[in-house]
């Protein structure tokens, strides 16, 4: 099991092990950076091949996790950091294409999030660094009426599998993750 994925199910564990769930253990637990983004389905690539303008332009990384360029075709980018992608790209270029080639990639537009439940308004939202549950739901109108305002589920995947977890309303929300607000009981 990955560290991120046990990570994951430790939260999971210490949520739904007691009546009222001890959401700072959780949080702290996973709230520790996960190292470099990893690139996925949706995601924008900005890729610069430093003296090739023909070949610096905005990707984006298809469903089957690729990103397709002039010269070289396809090159799988699920699952890589950006720097791992430009490595990739540069060995691609390097065989017969560009003497030396110098490549950088970064994120143009990440790959959105979704809130369900009871919000405003629920949908597809663009994601932005740095965002937690709370300011999720700010960006899908607040919560009804109804919605429960302290916890929240996020389900995520995480080595290629889904896993869904009750968080706080401060838990981090990384790009492609669905936030379920549950409604409340009075």
């Amino acid at each position: 099991m990955s560290r991120r994925l046990a990570s994951f199910a430790l939260a999971a564990a210490l949520t739904a092990g007691a009546c009222a769930p001890d959401y700072q253990a959780a949080d702290t637990a996973l709230a520790q950076p996960e190292g470099p983004y990893r690139l996925a389905s949706g995601d924008k690539l900005r890729v610069i091949v430093f003296g090739q303008d023909n070949l610096s332009n905005i990707y984006a990384v298809d469903g089957s996790g690729k990103i397709s360029m002039p010269l070289i075709n396809t090159v799988s980018a699920q699952g890589r950091t950006t720097q791992q992608l430009a490595r990739e790209i540069e060995a691609k270029l390097r065989g017969g294409y560009v003497r030396e080639p110098k490549v950088s990639v970064e994120v143009d537009t990440y790959r959105p999030f979704f809130v369900l439940g009871e919000v405003t308004n629920s949908g597809q939202f663009p994601f932005v660094n740095g965002m937690t549950v709370q300011n999720a739901v700010a960006i899908a109108g607040g919560f009804t009426p109804r919605g429960q305002r302290n916890s929240a589920e996020i389900t995520r995947q995480i080595d290629g599998q889904t896993v869904t977890i009750t968080v706080p309303i401060t838990y981090p929300v990384q790009a492609g993750d669905t936030i379920v607000i549950k409604e409340r009981w009075f």
